[in-house]
């Protein structure tokens, strides 16, 4: 079985690109970190490419927003590719960082347009938070049907990841939006407390609506989620991995395996 090929895209500020690469390895892809200017030159092309990741970071120093100016140029420098490789049917994963671009290129929720429909705005406690958070999926909280988002199948009810951002209260356009999402059942990933029940601050440590901490497209092929998977992928990187009773992979790792198992068919 062939081994996916994962872009990893960087540029000016990005600096989770090789934790992500790390994360894509270790369960069976061939990552490649790729500079924007090279897919802006035809130096390399997205259609060689199963997956696209777009890391965390803070792409071009979050200059008028955070990752607004590399949204910016995917949606007019490099839209085409971006609807031949989703067309195609190959997935998308944004972290951090990479979940403000998806937001701002209207990639996320989605639409055919590349129109925005949400954001993410500065932390309601106004700083940057950079902590533990738990994290639960409404689906599998209420035993509705089966997962949409084909990046979070068979993870735990609630899962323990790293925040570390600035704005991530996720925010939608209007109320038509967030009845979409949750209709659509695109909400991903919820911030919880340790038993898995939707708390304010600090569990959630931003004040994103509804306690958003990912979403999906319609497909379940695009994800994005504030927290950082790339830095749970091995149980000792948890704060208290002394109790974590044998268990060897960190939440975050069966996230990137979704992905690449899903991508060894395309």
């Amino acid at each position: 079985m062939r081994r996916p090929k994962v872009c990893i895209l960087r540029t000016a500020g990005t600096n989770c690109d090789k934790e992500t690469a790390a994360a894509f390895a270790r369960v069976g892809a061939d990552a490649e970190l790729v500079h924007i200017n090279r897919l802006i030159g035809k130096e390399r092309r997205l259609s060689e490419f199963q997956i696209f990741a777009l890391p965390g970071g803070f792409s071009y120093g979050d200059d008028i927003a955070a990752g607004k100016i590399l949204a910016n140029e995917l949606k007019n420098l490099l839209a085409q590719d971006l609807r031949g490789f989703i067309d195609d049917g190959k997935l998308i994963i944004g972290i951090c960082n990479g979940f403000q671009i998806l937001v701002k290129t209207g990639l996320l929720p989605g639409n055919d347009s590349f129109t925005q429909e949400a954001t993410l705005a500065i932390n309601d406690s106004a700083k940057f938070e950079d902590r533990w958070v738990y994290l639960r999926a409404p689906e599998r909280q209420s035993a509705r049907a089966p997962e949409k988002c084909i990046w979070t199948k068979g993870l735990p009810e609630i899962i323990y990841l790293p925040v570390a951002h600035g704005e991530g209260k996720f925010i939608a356009k209007d109320r038509k939006v967030l009845a979409r999402l949750k209709k659509k059942r695109q909400i991903v990933f919820q911030y919880c407390d340790a038993q898995g029940e939707l708390s304010a601050y600090p569990a959630n440590p931003n004040g994103s609506q509804e306690h958003i901490a990912g979403i999906c497209d319609s497909t379940g092929r695009i994800l994005g989620l504030m927290p950082h998977p790339e830095r749970h992928m091995d149980a000792m990187q948890h704060p208290r991995f002394r109790a974590m009773q044998g268990s060897k992979e960190g939440d975050g790792l069966q996230i990137f395996r979704n992905g690449v198992e899903y991508a060894t068919h395309l």
